[in-house]
């Protein structure tokens, strides 16, 4: 598709959608259009105007939003019909997840450790978070992110649950850090998002826990947009 389709497509649809769509309309058609929006990012920002709307993203939002569409993606792909989020609230959990150029700003610089014994399982989670310049150190043992965490200090740690032969290895992580006094701000990204595990999580000193990229990114956002200027 061509960048001269790209805009004829914009047009026809937002002209039918209307101003209020706009922003997740953008969204959705950067999740489906994954290699011909890659021919426009010719630039640091990208506009996009149809039937007297405009839209202005920067190269890093558009690159974050197609990684986290991606994730979406590969989730509901697991999922049972009865299970998968509709694609609505999907564009409009994108649209909520991704910040504004006033909060990207504050995340530039941060750096996070992630724990998980099989990274290949949020590649493009991580890819969404790097592409909004967050750094982010990977762990694939309890060992190796005690040893990462003596050499420096991180804004932010993710870690899944299970890592054998440990079923809670991400409670034994948290727990061993809370002991020693490291009160790192630390997220459980796992396979449940049930009110009881998110109750555990937080009852063991987790910001939280979700099995949902889209939660996942809205809360390391919130969470990274809040600290300090230095550290």
């Amino acid at each position: 598709m061509t960048p001269e389709q790209m805009s004829g497509v914009l047009s026809s649809v937002a002209a039918l959608l209307g101003a209020v769509l706009w922003p997740v309309l953008v969204l959705v058609l950067v999740i489906m259009f994954k290699s011909e929006f890659r021919k426009l990012l010719k630039s640091d920002d990208v506009t996009f105007k149809a039937a007297g709307l405009e839209a202005s993203f920067q190269r890093k939002q558009v690159e974050a939003a197609v990684a986290l569409g991606a994730a979406t993606a590969k989730q509901a792909a697991g999922l049972t019909p009865e299970a998968a989020t509709s694609p609505a609230r999907v564009a409009d959990a994108l649209a909520q997840a991704l910040p504004d150029e006033r909060t990207q700003k504050h995340l530039e610089g941060s750096v996070v450790l992630w724990v998980d014994d099989r990274p290949e399982n949020n590649v493009y989670e991580r890819q969404a978070l790097e592409a909004l310049e967050v750094r982010i150190d990977l762990a694939e043992s309890t060992d190796q992110a005690l040893a990462l965490l003596r050499q420096q200090s991180y804004d932010l740690i993710i870690s899944d649950m299970g890592r054998p032969p440990d079923r809670r290895a991400g409670y034994t992580l948290l727990d061993k850090l809370r002991a020693s006094g490291n009160q790192t701000p630390f997220l459980i990204y796992a396979g449940s998002r049930l009110a009881e595990h998110i109750q555990e999580a937080r009852d063991h000193g987790a910001l939280g826990a979700t099995n949902r990229p889209q939660e996942l990114i809205l809360m390391v956002v919130g969470t990274l947009s809040s600290r300090p200027a230095e550290r």
